[in-house]
């Protein structure tokens, strides 16, 4: 998942639904990879989204702010409660993603530190467990915040830096300076063979069988289902003010990215999770947990 916006609810940005009584209560990010699963949610009467940066997304669920988020995957592990699964649609790929990208000014195997963009979890993961997979390497990971790098107008780009979300296309550093670029998504997909997840719905374990997780789920499903039916309307409308160009954005969520849970998908978060824990990124894995 990616990049972040200030915490909101979907009312004071430009879907009103703060506030609704009885509403499913619903966390996720507004980026161009979001909306293919939540444009238009914050429209509808029995729904209050709220719209805050990925890494915040988890805390919000434990916290019982929301009844589903739209969390970075590696969280189901990580969370100090159990949560599950909800396959109700996901953000994913089957080779590259575009936007979760290192770039380097030394080939892979050299890396020795990582200046991370910190919004998602799940790809700071991802890249520790290929890293030392596919290329021997543990590198010192260090939290990068992209705006005030450029605030600092003279401070130097690190050797190696890990991005992720819409600023890889819309505030990329000098590709001259980074001859040596991975994008996670393909690598993950060399390594495996298998699609990727970086968020899927998640809602607390001990509510999986529940009535508002159910009808969260559901409703879900629906609008997933039916933006798939306007993604290029969705593109054109909400594309430029995020700094894409349309035909870039439409191959980005219509064809690079995956949005529906299938078998291949479950089976690779358990191996992500396997291979995780091996590489030390996570101290043992718990079995996932899939509501319904």
């Amino acid at each position: 998942m990616q990049a972040g916006t200030n915490e909101a609810t979907a009312g004071a940005s430009a879907e009103g639904s703060a506030g609704k009584t009885g509403a499913i209560r619903l966390g996720a990010v507004s980026y161009l990879n979001t909306l293919p699963l939540i444009e238009g949610l914050g429209k509808l009467r029995d729904v209050q989204l709220t719209l805050t940066a990925p890494a915040r997304l988890v805390d919000l669920l434990l916290g019982g702010s929301v009844d589903l988020a739209l969390a970075s995957v590696i969280d189901a592990q990580r969370a100090d409660r159990p949560v599950a699964l909800v396959p109700a649609g996901m953000i994913g790929c089957d080779g590259a993603t575009l936007t979760v990208r290192l770039f380097s000014r030394v080939p892979a195997g050299e890396v020795r530190v990582v200046h991370a963009d910190v919004d998602s979890h799940t790809s700071v993961a991802l890249l520790r467990v290929l890293l030392a997979e596919r290329y021997g390497v543990r590198p010192d990971l260090r939290a990068f915040d992209l705006d005030a790098h450029r605030a600092t107008r003279e401070a130097a780009w690190p050797e190696a830096l890990l991005l992720i979300g819409d600023k890889v296309i819309t505030d990329a550093p000098p590709a001259a300076l980074y001859p040596h670029q991975l994008d996670l998504g393909r690598e993950w997909k060399e390594l495996t063979g298998l699609p990727f997840v970086y968020a899927a719905w998640m809602c607390r374990a001990e509510e999986a069988g529940s009535e508002a997780v159910r009808t969260g789920a559901a409703i879900l499903d629906r609008q997933r289902r039916h933006n798939a039916t306007r993604l290029d309307w969705i593109v054109a409308a909400r594309a430029p003010s995020r700094g894409w160009p349309v035909a870039d954005a439409r191959r980005y969520v219509g064809e690079l990215l995956r949005y529906e849970v299938t078998e291949e998908h479950r089976r690779s978060v358990d191996v992500f999770f396997a291979k995780a824990a091996a590489c030390g990124v996570i101290s043992g894995a718990r079995r996932v947990c899939w509501a319904g």
